[in-house]
């Protein structure tokens, strides 16, 4: 598994910098998609690719990924969540959160899934949110992110047969820049519920990631394994 080519979206930091960098440790063929790679901590690593796109522009994402080449492995980790009330959102948030957040994974899986059918084998990872479970204030967050979990599912249905490996996770707040727009009341709450008191760390949720889209038996296809640590439902 170690030389296939791994496209990661949003992998210049948190949790996508964090699976780049096991990737890169194992020996893949990384690419990571961005908008911004100041301070991107491999960028003179030999076998990681920076690729400059916007997934705002979703209209472009078959010619980028003609750019691209095949990839064995694509992980859509990039998202956007704007923490507005819903009465506060503008079309243009709305339609910026639907973009990067629902129609640009699905036209990479579309994109990618082109060498993956022909070759008989392929994963896909999707970074989804409890948020898509249970609800969330910024409501067009937990839309966007129900849509992640229930795009895993369908693109499994439609794909597994052809040998493809589609899954998900769905994690409560994590240690990355994210957290920075949840109210600090809200932050109080969800770890005065978890048990272990804190946040998850990045590579936690990329250690999942990186066994989804390695290791795991292709028997599991179509699911989204909650990462929480015991906070929710609620």
């Amino acid at each position: 598994m170690n030389r296939q080519t791994v496209l990661i979206t949003g992998g210049n930091k948190g949790i996508g910098l964090a699976l780049a960098e096991k990737f890169q440790r194992a020996g893949s063929q990384v690419k990571v998609l961005a908008r911004d790679f100041r301070n991107f901590s491999l960028q003179d690593c030999g076998n990681v690719e920076s690729i400059v796109y916007d997934l705002r522009d979703v209209e472009g994402i078959p010619q980028l990924m003609a750019g691209i080449g095949d990839v064995d492995i694509l992980i859509n980790n990039a998202g956007i969540m704007h923490a507005l009330p819903f009465d506060s959102y503008s079309w243009q948030k709305m339609d910026e959160i639907i973009r990067i957040n629902i129609q640009s994974p699905v036209a990479l899986i579309r994109e990618a899934a082109r060498a993956m059918i022909a070759k008989g084998r392929g994963r896909v990872v999707n970074n989804a949110s409890i948020a898509g479970e249970i609800g969330h204030p910024d409501v067009w967050y937990g839309i966007t992110k129900a849509g992640v979990i229930n795009m895993t599912k369908s693109f499994a249905k439609l794909l597994g047969p052809k040998g493809i490996v589609i899954n998900a996770v769905a994690a409560g707040p994590v240690e990355t820049d994210m957290l920075a727009v949840i109210p600090e009341q809200r932050k109080k709450e969800i770890k005065n519920a978890v048990y272990t008191g804190r946040f998850a760390y990045p590579t936690e949720v990329a250690d999942a990631m990186y066994w989804l889209a390695t290791d795991c038996p292709e028997y599991i296809n179509g699911t989204c394994i909650d990462i929480n640590n015991g906070a929710f439902p609620r």
